[in-house]
């Protein structure tokens, strides 16, 4: 995910949508879910050709010679004749929950219109009624193009309320020189040879999945018990001082540094880190791989619905959807954008079309699996146990 090194430790992890709920209701603020009918405000796409789009940083294509310059959005703009106010200001989950949640939770406008989150954020916000329900007669590309695999997550089924923006995979980045064997299961990260050479992610979210994955859990399906497993195991290899640190973003730096070995790891950082050193490998483990995504949401009460909706459907678009993935170098939710990639003069640009890791072929597949996310009434116990293992 984009700009990881940026802390999830903000105020409200842990938390959660239904601890917050709890909160401002024993306050006497009315309880924060808001129906579906309580969403929707007066549109004013028709008479006002703008939309204002939250992303995070580095998230986007840019012009080569002009970084402030962005053609896909150049593209939708001269098309459509919308004008795309573009910010990237979420750099942290929690930290946009806690900016945009007293305005939604009073029933008020947030002045977003098309936000990017990651899933297990747009799953409280789907959870809470903070998302709209989109209209697909008004998407074609997204109707026809979306990646089946991301088609009906838990937390929002049919994708009504959120799509994708991009997507990746967790899973285990090494130095192959360094460390004179392969990685091929989550087990052989605790394998002695490794001892103080191993990072995790620090975040819950972030690092839980392929740990269960690592124990045959399916983690389409986990339990508490499964969780608490996976905690106990971390907890004795904490003791034993196997593992080196917990990492946000930074477990690039400490792998390309040689501070440690092995690691988890997002298939978008490992293209990057292959051409830095081509010493450095990244599997998805022989258990399976986490694929997530993060996804594009209309707030309640969004302004302009209609234009936020019309450019989703614009990234939707293969030949779109293709520029963007040749940028930013994440799991691409377009499949049909790969025979873009391939059909191109340029032989890099063609190439991109063979990476697994922007299209993930049919055997890769079948060893990726979308996490069931953490539901409200599981998180605060469970972020209790996990921060107090990782030191948050």
């Amino acid at each position: 995910m984009p700009q990881l090194a940026f802390s999830r430790r903000a105020a409200l992890a842990g938390l959660g949508a239904a601890g917050l709920s709890a909160a401002l209701a024993g306050c006497g603020v009315p309880p924060a879910f808001v129906p579906e009918e309580g969403r929707v405000g007066p549109d004013r796409s028709d008479r006002d050709r703008s939309v204002a789009f939250s992303n995070w940083p580095l998230y986007i294509d840019t012009d080569e010679e002009d970084e402030e310059r962005r053609p896909t959005l150049e593209a939708f703009s001269e098309r459509t004749g919308i004008e795309v106010r573009y910010t990237e200001e979420i750099n942290d989950n929690d930290e946009f929950f806690g900016k945009v949640g007293p305005a939604l939770m009073n029933r008020q406008e947030t002045g977003h219109d098309l936000v990017v989150v990651s899933d297990w954020m747009a799953a409280r916000f789907v959870h809470l009624g903070w998302a709209q329900k989109m209209d697909r007669s008004a998407q074609p590309n997204v109707a026809g193009h979306l990646d089946p695999q991301l088609r009906s997550p838990a937390f929002d089924e049919g994708r009504l309320h959120t799509v994708p923006w991009q997507s990746g995979i967790t899973g285990i980045a090494y130095n192959r020189r360094a460390l004179g064997r392969e990685i091929r299961s989550v087990r052989d990260l605790w394998h002695p040879d490794l001892a103080g050479r191993v990072t995790l992610f620090s975040g819950l979210d972030e690092s839980f999945a392929l740990l269960m994955q690592g124990n045959g859990v399916d983690v389409t399906r986990w339990t508490e018990s499964d969780f608490h497993q996976v905690c106990d195991h971390v907890e004795s290899l904490v003791r034993k001082k196997h593992i080196r640190r917990f990492t946000g973003n930074d477990y690039t730096s400490d792998l390309g540094k040689g501070d440690v070995l092995a690691c988890q790891a997002y298939s978008g950082d490992a293209i990057q880190l292959q051409a830095d050193n081509p010493d450095i490998e990244f599997v998805v483990p022989e258990e399976g791989g986490e694929l997530w995504a993060e996804s594009l949401l209309v707030p309640n009460l969004a302004r302009h619905k209609a234009n936020a909706e019309a450019l989703i459907d614009h990234y939707y678009d293969p030949e779109v959807a293709a520029q963007l993935a040749a940028s930013v170098h994440y799991v691409c939710p377009v499949p049909a954008a790969r025979e873009v990639l391939a059909g191109s003069d340029d032989k890099e640009t063609a190439e991109l079309a063979e990476n697994p890791l922007l299209f993930p072929d049919g055997a890769l597949r079948r060893r990726l699996a979308v996490a069931r996310d953490i539901s409200s009434a599981e998180r605060r116990s469970l972020a209790r146990r996990w921060n107090a293992i990782v030191g948050l």
